[in-house]
């Protein structure tokens, strides 16, 4: 076992995202790609010697030879304590609550999220805090800087570890801990819902499908659901974790969970269906001929949550992304609750948790979690639903039309285009911004606009500013487009369109989404210019 220095040069292109730094797997595979990246996290945040750090990731291609060389890494940096779960497996909320649980420094976190995997498909990897939250961006501003001024690494040239076994080993004075990645996190569950009433609900005959897609969250969802509630065995499909997501696209939506969207549109529908995402912090829920979407989940568990024991004495507020559509904002304004908005990515909801502002938050990206860890959690949203579905004792739809009775509704619709060569992507947007300004008061479509603007956050936590968070126009009569490139994609750019309208017509329960929206969808093509600069006619994902 010896510890070695090895001499290496900056890499471009090693700038963090939303969630870390995501590229094509092959990329991460490279000459010193990897260890570049690790190394300028331990600088980054100050040094490791002696700290606690937590590690694992969604078990995607490369996963656990990256583990190893991390481990490497850590020892030959010198920290103390390594808590890894078995297998080099964690799911992201269950990493939050290990960092969280055991009070370390942070935790290394591999995964792409919902990005497909494979050698020809993504990779990604980010630091979390102590909090147990993705790094805030002077953080990842400090990483990013520490990469363009990198000349050496340490590493210790060793075996690999051991990660299979539960138990305790020593690489060369680093203590490495290999836990249980799913047990702490599902005893958290049961300290947060009533799963009595959630056992009563499945012994009386609630049918339930979860679709695991093949990702992280297969055994949590055996666990919980089947061991610990008694739903049924086949409840969980496609249960078993796989490095390509069997070839699929671990991406809990519509689109890429159709098999699941076709069942519950069938005869055949469960009373009740979701999906997780490649490494579980995302959900989608279903019920019989119905698709909720992620802001309507949201605002319905906003209005709900009190009915699971967590929460009975209330949400301290709510937050939802700028994105997201404002359907959270009704269920806040009626029961008096504080509401926030904040830029896309998770990072921006933990000074509001840790300072006991909020309860709950999401994003329309199908995120959705509270405080009881830092990051989204695709299954506690689902264990939320099935606690409200347990007390109401209504269909999934029944209690989705009476939210909308009650607070009025939102129609939402999110259009993807993917892969845009990065040159138009940038044309479109700074043409869009420089317009904004003179399309305040003017009519578009028959509707005046009422605000246009570039959206910026103030942190008021902390008094930081994030700037250049998206572009945003208002319209008369409750509608809005937003407009914002996305960072979580490895290829090209990927324009993201948002498109909602709002109403308070007791009919508007029975209007059809796509034809609302329709007219807004040609409005916001028309504005930006998309189908004359990009060539797209028509989006690659509608969610």
């Amino acid at each position: 076992m010896e510890q070695m220095t090895i001499k290496t040069t900056p890499i471009e292109g090693q700038k963090p995202g939303t969630s870390g730094l995501r590229k094509p797997t092959r990329t991460f595979m490279s000459a010193h790609y990897l260890e570049n990246y690790v190394q300028a996290i331990f600088n980054g945040i100050g040094g490791v010697a002696g700290k606690t750090l937590v590690l694992g990731g969604d078990g995607r291609f490369f996963n656990d030879r990256a583990i190893q060389v991390i481990l490497r890494m850590a020892a030959a940096n010198g920290v103390a304590h390594m808590i890894v779960g078995q297998g080099g497996i964690l799911s992201t909320p269950a990493a939050s609550n290990l960092i969280i649980q055991h009070k370390t420094d942070g935790g290394l976190i591999l995964s792409a999220s919902h990005n497909p995997g494979g050698i020809d498909a993504d990779f990604g990897l980010k630091y979390n805090v102590p909090a147990g939250g993705p790094a805030p961006e002077d953080v990842t501003a400090e990483i990013f800087a520490q990469t363009t001024t990198l000349s050496e690494y340490k590493i210790l040239e060793a075996q690999d570890v051991d990660l299979s076994t539960l138990g305790s080993s020593d690489l060369a004075g680093m203590r490495i801990e290999i836990v249980d990645p799913v047990h702490d996190w599902a005893d958290l569950m049961e300290t947060l819902f009533d799963f009595d009433a959630i056992r009563a609900l499945f012994a009386g005959g609630f049918t339930f499908r979860f679709d695991a897609m093949h990702a992280v969250t297969g055994p949590y969802a055996e666990d919980v659901f089947v061991n610990r509630l008694g739903a049924p065995q086949g409840t969980v499909l496609n249960g078993t974790p796989s490095p390509d997501f069997g070839g699929g696209h671990p991406d809990p939506n519509p689109i890429w969970a159709k098999p699941l969207v076709d069942l519950v549109m069938g005869p055949d529908a469960p009373d009740f269906a979701a999906a997780s995402d490649g490494d579980g912090d995302r959900n989608m829920i279903l019920g019989k001929g119905l698709y909720v979407t992620p802001s309507d989940s949201l605002a319905l568990l906003a209005a709900n949550a009190h009915l699971a024991p967590a929460y009975k004495d209330g949400l301290a507020g709510v937050a939802r992304s700028m994105p997201t559509s404002r359907a959270v904002d009704r269920v806040a304004t009626a029961k008096g609750l504080d509401c926030y908005e904040t830029p896309t990515g998770w990072k921006f909801f933990g000074n509001l948790l840790d300072a006991g502002r909020i309860t709950i938050c999401g994003e329309e990206s199908a995120g959705t979690s509270s405080d009881h860890v830092r990051e989204k959690d695709g299954l506690w949203a689902i264990l939320l639903w099935l606690n409200i579905l347990a007390v109401r004792k209504k269909p999934v739809l029944d209690l989705v039309r009476a939210h909308w009775a009650e607070f009025g509704r939102n129609f939402y619709a999110r259009y993807d285009y993917e892969g845009i060569e990065a040159e138009s992507a940038n044309t479109l947007f700074s043409g869009l911004r420089d317009a904004l300004p003179g399309l305040v008061g003017g009519e578009l479509g028959g509707r005046i606009v009422e605000t246009a603007d570039e959206f910026s956050y103030h942190d008021p936590v902390d008094g930081s500013v994030s700037s250049a968070q998206g572009l945003r126009l208002t319209l008369s009569g409750g509608g809005r487009i937003v407009f914002r490139l996305s960072g979580t994609g490895t290829v090209g750019a990927t324009l993201r369109v948002y498109l909602e309208e709002a109403t308070d017509d007791p009919a508007a329960v029975d209007w059809d989404q796509t034809e609302v929206l329709a007219p807004l969808a040609a409005l916001a093509d028309d504005v930006a210019g998309i189908a004359r600069i990009t060539g797209r006619t028509a989006p690659d994902v509608i969610a």
